[in-house]
């Protein structure tokens, strides 16, 4: 693992910021406002990852960094670990089309599970309703929301190659809770049988994909829904 500092053609570096699922807070960006000019940065880059780049001359690194710390962000990381998890913006408080608090659960799973070693990099995608604006489909791991705390589950999934393909389910409108324990086990068994650079997808391929499911009562069970007695009682 290292530090997302790569250098660019032209020799500056570009330096990768990490985010709560692409949330940056009004006084965060007012201080990137203010840090930028003052460590002569180029510019910088929106990234489909939901990270910013932005491009730092090579003297300036180290104020930059002390900098982005201050304001309580973080400098990504990138090789053979889970990545940020790319959120949508689907809360109860933003869009309008969200079934689920899908953002609230993907900073959730970022702060649990990022940077944990796996024998590639992967990557998690949490979408808050079946448009899947965060591309699940075609992330190592994906989750689209069905319906309030209810989330069916994708693996094996590559985009970004020349031979991109879709994930297959795994399983279907299990709640949030359930989801971290899926992932948990998952990621356990990828380290154990995954070769060294060998994405899920092709570990799926080779051994298949019952492993990576959970023996049958693992699984945490939903609880019963009391709306009907609720309903009787008011």
């Amino acid at each position: 693992m290292g530090k997302a500092i790569f250098k660019q053609r032209n020799g500056v570096f570009g330096v990768g910021i990490v985010t709560p699922c692409g949330l940056i807070t009004p006084e965060q960006l007012g201080g990137l406002s203010k840090l930028l000019p003052e460590v002569g940065a180029l510019g910088s880059k929106l990234t489909t990852r939901q990270t910013l780049i932005v491009l730092i001359p090579e003297e300036a690194l180290e104020r930059f960094a002390a900098g982005v710390t201050a304001l309580g962000l973080d400098i990504g990381s990138f090789g053979d670990i889970v990545r940020n998890v790319k959120g949508c913006a689907g809360n109860s408080s933003l869009c309008m089309r969200s079934l689920s608090e899908a953002h609230g659960l993907a900073v959730e799973i970022q702060k649990k599970f990022m940077n944990q070693p796996t024998p590639h990099d992967f990557k998690i995608s949490v979408a808050g309703c079946h448009r899947g604006c965060t591309d699940p489909l075609c992330a190592d791991f994906g989750l689209i929301a069905t319906g309030p705390d209810t989330y069916d589950v994708y693996i094996g999934g590559r985009g970004g190659s020349r031979r991109p393909q879709h994930g297959q389910k795994m399983y279907s409108s299990i709640s949030s809770d359930a989801v971290f324990v899926v992932l948990d086990h998952l990621l356990k068994v990828y380290r154990s049988l995954g070769e060294p650079a060998e994405r899920i997808c092709s570990t799926i391929k080779r051994v298949g994909i019952d492993p990576f499911v959970l023996p049958e009562g693992e699984l945490p069970k939903e609880e019963p829904s009391n709306d009907f007695f609720d309903f009787l009682n008011d």
